[in-house]
């Protein structure tokens, strides 16, 4: 089992969003150097079956793999941790109940309520899996609105909660503001930055494990800098489109030449 869980208590990793249904994009990503990957249900174009066989495409390449499931519902919760990922990352949790409803989801019995069947775990993790899962699986609630901000000691006191991932566009629209995922010039005092920091003060004070979605180099290099655990640079669709933008101005300016 790659434990995602240790090495995210070490810091300083730096993950990607898989959004696409593409197995090869995702191997392509897993060879590319990134300490981990999200396969993203919730606003990504992947279903179940393309986030398992992207899923497949990173096995076995040292990558440890989460999942992003679109809500806070029980059996995706369960199916996609019987598929062998990592660990999942729940949007919009706001209250210690609904905290604890996907700790409920993703620990088996005492912990938890989770129903046994890890067909592609065993078979991908071991036989032990069983044994290991409860300790070994990541289970990260988004903190993306103030009513999370507000309820967030709750949330972290949860037995089986690992820690938070923080969505900065999310908060950004709960506070009345555009989304930001790259929060303007990066100023400490500016409006977004002071949340995601008093969210990580709380997160460190209760020693569990900070992420966040981060839109730029910048803003991971500076995020990973504030001791953040995770720091998620962008997805496979904006370095896609990124690079076609950039190496099309190169070929127009190449074809033009001033």
């Amino acid at each position: 089992m790659t434990d995602l869980k240790e090495r995210m208590a070490r810091g300083g990793l730096v993950a990607a969003w898989c959004a696409m249904p593409s197995p090869f994009l995702a191997e392509t990503m897993a060879c590319s150097g990134f300490d981990a990957i999200t396969i993203d249900l919730q606003h990504g174009v992947q279903e179940y079956g393309h986030a398992v066989s992207s899923l497949q495409a990173i096995d076995g390449r040292g990558v440890p793999v989460l999942c992003r499931v679109h809500w806070n519902e029980p059996g995706t919760l369960m199916k996609v941790l019987d598929a062998g990922f990592n660990g999942v990352i729940c949007p919009l949790v706001n209250t210690r109940q609904e905290a604890e409803a996907l700790a409920r989801a993703c620990y088996y019995p005492p912990m938890g309520g989770r129903s046994f069947g890890p067909y592609r775990a065993t078979a991908t993790h071991g036989a032990n899996y069983f044994d290991r899962a409860n300790d070994w699986i990541v289970v990260l609630p988004m903190i993306e609105t103030m009513e999370a901000v507000q309820n967030l000691e709750e949330i972290l006191s949860v037995p089986g909660i690992s820690g938070v991932y923080v969505g900065p566009n999310d908060l950004a629209l709960s506070m009345g503001l555009p989304p930001q995922l790259v929060p303007p010039n990066l100023i400490p005092a500016e409006p977004v930055l002071e949340q995601i920091f008093s969210i990580f003060a709380k997160v460190r004070a209760a020693g569990k494990l900070a992420g966040i979605a981060c839109g730029s180099p910048t803003m991971v290099a500076y995020m990973q800098k504030a001791g953040f655990h995770l720091t998620t640079l962008c997805s496979d669709v904006h370095f896609f489109r990124t690079g076609m933008q950039n190496l099309l101005a190169e070929t127009r300016a190449a074809l033009c030449p001033a």
